[in-house]
């Protein structure tokens, strides 16, 4: 049997066209030999069409030219003999893809077609202080409204922006406008004083047509992303399940959804200040800090900056994150109930794929695991053993 040195060495004098028939058998050979190790320490033999899937899913994104998707894989397992087919190349990404197409999962292979579940997008609605609804996604871009000198425009798809365009008195201070974001929905908003917000799927945020007074407060549930407008004379403050968030003018990540256990704040430029009862607690960029549901403690960390940013940035990322958690997020953003079929692993996930893909690529991504198997009808997702 040849190494994995002979086996690179050998690939690279078959992509010149200098291969004899006596080492093609060889790399055949090799080939029908792919093994998983868990630590090294025992291997475990996995279904050869499993790992050709893993890797066509891998060049496949390279040939579309988009980030490619890590394989969602439970974080102690390496790829020992997979890596020496990886490392060939784009080129030989293109002779596999052109002679073996990928095995399709057999627990999701019958299901996928019948219900393709697409990711999610610009969806929202905004409720306005007198009760008035208006569907953004259905709305034409342009002006949606005007409320006591502060004009709502519809910017882009995805974009709602309120503007100081005159000096008319009335009560927009006292006014609340709520901007909710569905399951499978997200939305930008620029409010009057020019902080941009990123809202989540799933979401809210309530906030006064205009910041009249020396405070800025909006109230969030969900997760929202801001970049607060500079004001110290105008402190910036994000209620959140009893957690405050206070700023100046920085750049912050808030998830606070109902589901969650803790509320956790990551900050990525200026400084922040939480406060939970009698609990304060003053971060850094690179930190994140965590209240949880009915206590008053404050817990501060270095944050995992890749995975609390990754749904603004347009992915779904998991380290170290257990399958309770990521299918959450799954039912937030492809708009799915999710239920579990008997006693799941306690496992957790590495993973990077990009959120705008349907959701059969991520649980087939999972189930190549072997930990889970999932069941799709309509926008039911089974997890099953």
């Amino acid at each position: 049997m040849i190494t994995k040195k002979e086996y690179i060495f050998l690939y690279e004098k078959y992509l010149n066209g200098q291969c004899t028939p006596q080492e093609k058998i060889l790399l055949d050979e090799y080939e029908d030999d792919i093994t998983l190790t868990d630590d090294g320490e025992h291997d475990l033999e996995i279904d050869k069409s499993a790992v050709q899937q893993k890797i066509w899913l891998k060049l496949q994104q390279h040939i579309d030219e988009i980030e490619p998707a890590a394989v969602i894989q439970p974080p102690n397992r390496l790829w020992l003999k997979i890596a020496a087919i990886l490392v060939i190349g784009l080129s030989f990404g293109l002779w596999f893809v052109k002679n073996r197409q990928p095995v399709q999962n057999s627990t999701l292979q019958a299901n996928n077609k019948k219900n393709r579940i697409l990711s999610g997008g610009n969806n929202a609605y905004l409720t306005m202080a007198d009760g008035r609804v208006i569907t953004l996604n259905d709305a034409q871009n342009g002006e949606l409204a005007t409320q006591s000198g502060i004009q709502i425009t519809k910017a882009k798809d995805g974009v709602l922006v309120y503007k100081f365009v005159n000096n008319k008195k009335g009560n927009a201070a006292n006014a609340l406008n709520t901007i909710t974001t569905p399951r499978g929905g997200q939305y930008q908003i620029v409010l009057a004083d020019g902080t941009r917000v990123w809202l989540n799927a799933a979401s809210s945020l309530r906030f006064p047509v205009t910041f009249a007074s020396n405070k800025r407060n909006v109230e969030l549930t969900g997760e929202a992303y801001f970049e607060v407008a500079k004001n110290k004379t105008k402190p910036f403050t994000v209620q959140a399940n009893g957690t405050s968030v206070q700023v100046l003018g920085t750049h912050f990540n808030v998830s606070a959804y109902d589901t969650d256990a803790e509320v956790a704040t990551t900050l990525l430029e200026g400084s922040v200040r939480l406060v939970k009862q009698n609990a304060t607690a003053m971060l850094v960029p690179g930190q994140s800090g965590k209240t949880q549901n009915g206590q008053g403690t404050i817990k501060v960390e270095q944050a995992d900056m890749e995975q609390a940013m990754a749904w603004k940035n347009g992915y779904i990322v998991f380290n170290n994150t257990n399958l309770k958690a990521i299918m959450d997020q799954a039912s937030r953003w492809y708009n799915v109930d999710v239920v579990y079929d008997g006693n799941i692993p306690d496992q957790l996930f590495n993973g990077k794929i990009s959120k705008y893909k349907d959701i059969d690529e991520l649980l087939t991504n999972i189930e190549l695991t072997g930990t889970v198997h999932f069941k799709v009808e309509g926008r039911r997702v089974t997890v099953m053993k």
